[in-house]
């Protein structure tokens, strides 16, 4: 199961969760034909609800906030061109939504023309900003530098080469893409690595899924003030407890140059004792601490981990008890027997 907290999908098509929560609408980054669609449609969970494509991601996570959809997908980050700004800086200064899921999807980029085109024919590229810097060498060296043009998403290029034919110009787009706006596809897989992932995240308002053992905690750390060691001693209340960081980012907090703020992921949930014993220090320590979500993490390996680690803690606080059955009583104790 995924973070949506979905127990069943009812008879009218809605995803149903396991505390009553319905997710009828879920709303994505659209047009139809984006990588973020091929997402939505790798949950289970999700496959019945009605699916809404919004053009921009601003746009998913404002109709996400106002309750216009009741679940919103978009891209947090590619493991080549990392973080997606847009998605991030919502989530931590525009808005109150939470975590509910996140998706690891395979993701390969192609370049899409109008029929009969030729490689050799192409002089500019229009395409999602986020995308097109994925395959910074393949336009170097195979288009020529070719001008890269911005779109609303992968997607959108596409539709947008569909509609207007305009000449020399080619969109780098998901396969998909070109089947849904009747494309050919002039060469394939043009990202500038092979291995190559985009990670989604599943927002909606002001609920937490439940644990499942396998779950990871997204936070905001605001120093209270920049000096040295500062980054150190948030770190230090992860490593005193063995949590394990899954990624650590700063980023400006729009209130002036050089001052910035850090999104942590880590493994485990807010319910679980280690964790919330950590989010309580930092909360006391720090000019600020926003909590993003507890929320099922992507992949198959997490549950052996946390188990091996839970038995860790299971035995080191054997070994601590046992010396504290060591420790003498107080001579007042004693009178008092």
């Amino acid at each position: 199961m995924t973070g949506v907290e979905r127990d069943e999908v009812d008879r009218n098509g809605t995803s149903t969760g396991r505390e009553g929560h319905l997710v009828r609408r879920v709303g994505f980054f659209g047009p139809h034909g984006t990588f973020t669609e091929e997402a939505l449609t790798s949950v289970p969970e999700l496959v019945q609800a009605e699916h809404v494509p919004f053009p921009t991601i601003p746009e998913v996570l404002r109709a996400t906030d106002s309750g216009e959809v009741d679940l919103g997908l978009v891209p947090i980050e590619n493991s080549i061109e990392g973080t997606v700004s847009t998605t991030l800086d919502h989530l931590v200064f525009d808005s109150e939504l939470l975590i509910q899921l996140e998706v690891v999807l395979d993701v390969h980029l192609h370049l899409l023309a109008a029929p009969g085109t030729r490689l050799e024919d192409v002089r500019s590229v229009v395409s999602f900003p986020h995308a097109s810097a994925q395959c910074r060498r393949f336009i170097r060296e195979r288009l020529g530098n070719a001008e890269v043009l911005a779109a609303n998403s992968t997607a959108d290029a596409a539709r947008l080469i569909s509609e207007q034919h305009p000449v020399g110009t080619a969109a780098i787009a998901p396969k998909l893409a070109a089947r849904l706006y009747g494309l050919e596809v002039l060469a394939e897989g043009i990202e500038d690595y092979g291995e190559n992932q985009t990670r989604f995240l599943g927002v909606a308002p002001a609920r937490v899924p439940a644990p499942t053992g396998h779950d990871k905690t997204s936070i905001v750390c605001f120093q209270t003030a920049d000096h040295p060691g500062s980054l150190h001693e948030i770190l230090g209340q992860f490593a005193a407890r063995s949590l394990n960081l899954t990624k650590i980012e700063s980023r400006p907090t729009k209130q002036g140059l050089g001052d910035y703020c850090f999104t942590i992921d880590l493994e485990g949930h807010v319910s679980d004792e280690v964790v919330g014993d950590c989010l309580r220090e930092l909360h006391l320590a720090l000019a600020g601490c926003k909590f993003l979500g507890s929320y099922p993490a992507a992949g198959e390996h997490g549950p052996a981990l946390r188990e091996k680690i839970s038995e860790g803690r299971r035995l080191a606080s054997e070994w601590l008890g046992d010396i504290r059955t060591l420790v003498e009583s107080t001579s007042e104790e004693d009178s008092n027997r």
